[in-house]
């Protein structure tokens, strides 16, 4: 049976805007699991809300149940509406289904923002909660709850992360003097913006050369998380120091493109791992790395690299998103530039953007831009408050 369809009450917006700002407690902190919140309403009250904290623990749905019972007692879900900005799980994973606990509750009817892209649950939740006599809806506020949970969408529907490559620059289009020099270009507003970023990404990833010339740690520092995103070096000869600053802890995976056994050894001794993915020119085969990130559960990544692999992953349609932090100052045609992406010839042969978000962060202007057309299921300019600290 399939969900029956029903048009969105007036007060049901402001239901589920409530569920998705609890779903949004969670972003930094449910990889690989979707960010999902819920509200449980009785006669226009809400008797119950909870919000996915982390794997392993109860999902939303449980949390806003668990909290009604401190509200109304056991029993009192007996006929109220549960606003979720994701589709009910229909399966067993490492919690048990949420779409049985809420017809167990007695819930009269189940709003979602959108059904799970999850090949385990893909309508099957709400299919249930329908077969059991539960009026079902869905698609109410959907472009903010996929918006909300784009990498993890992009990694149930096309097997690998988001990725958003970051870029700080002048405003001729410089990141760096010939030199290397690069620090610091923007200000510290734009820098704290930009640590907003990588606090919700699963995964920081950037190039030997930067590794070199920088020796980045790469981790979250101006924003209060309690995780850190998994550090992702491309190294295709593994050429990295065990000394370099973005080994410490652990934490690290490299990719590389010939095996080095001896040095593979000392690196893993320092808590790094190394997976091996050579493409036909004998570097990195980035889509092959996307990939593999997906398959680690890595729904969203931070590219803070320099112009080659920038110019890389761009050349190789690895970008789906570009955060631009330009800063008011020129550093001239011997600087650096942005990405390597050889000559063109012809404008028709140009990358076009789509420009979602544009705002000024302390002395400095942050440009958001997708790459061509988004597909509909990345709806533009949703996220825009997800990326504020």
């Amino acid at each position: 049976m399939t969900a029956v369809a029903q048009a969105f009450l007036p007060e049901d917006y402001g239901f589920m805007s409530r569920a998705l700002q609890l779903a949004e407690r969670g972003l930094y902190t449910t990889t690989p699991n979707p960010r999902v919140g819920c509200v449980l309403v009785k006669d226009g009250v809400t008797i119950g809300a909870g919000w996915h904290e982390s794997a392993g623990q109860p999902h939303a749905e449980i949390k806003a149940l668990n909290d009604s019972v401190a509200k109304v007692g056991a029993g009192g879900t007996a006929g109220c509406t549960a606003y979720v900005t994701l589709e009910p799980c229909s399966h067993h994973g490492r919690t048990p289904p949420c779409a049985d606990a809420l017809i167990a509750a007695g819930v009269a009817r189940v709003v979602a923002a959108m059904k799970d892209p999850n090949p385990l649950v893909a309508g099957q939740g709400l299919a249930q909660l329908a077969a059991a006599g539960i009026a079902v809806a869905s698609g109410l506020l959907e472009a903010e709850a996929r918006a909300l949970n784009v990498g993890f969408v992009s990694r149930m529907t096309r097997g690998r992360p988001w990725l958003r490559l970051k870029v700080a620059m002048s405003l001729d289009g410089k990141t760096a003097l010939n030199n290397g020099v690069s620090q610091w270009i923007t200000g510290p507003d734009a820098r704290r913006h930009a640590h907003g970023w990588r606090a919700r990404s699963c995964a920081m990833l950037t190039g030997i050369g930067t590794v070199r010339e920088d020796n980045p740690r790469l981790t979250v520092r101006e924003v209060d998380t309690p995780r850190q995103p998994l550090r992702v070096v491309v190294d295709s000869r593994l050429e990295i120091s065990p000394a370099a600053a973005i080994l410490t802890g652990g934490n690290c995976l490299i990719a590389c493109a010939r095996d080095n056994p001896e040095k593979a050894a000392q690196l893993r001794a320092l808590g790094a791992d190394i997976v091996v993915l050579p493409n036909a020119s004998g570097k990195v085969d980035l889509p092959a790395l996307m990939q593999e990130l997906g398959r680690r559960g890595i729904n969203e990544v931070l590219a803070e690299a320099g112009l080659k692999l920038n110019g890389s992953l761009l050349r190789e349609g690895c970008v789906d998103e570009l955060l631009i932090y330009q800063a008011p100052v020129l550093l001239g045609d011997a600087a650096r530039g942005m990405a390597d992406l050889g000559e063109l010839t012809e404008l028709a042969a140009a990358q076009h953007l789509n420009i979602v978000e544009r705002r000024p962060v302390g002395a400095n202007f942050f440009l958001r831009a997708r790459l061509g057309q988004p597909p509909d299921e990345y709806p533009t300019g949703a996220d825009e408050r997800c990326a504020q600290t």
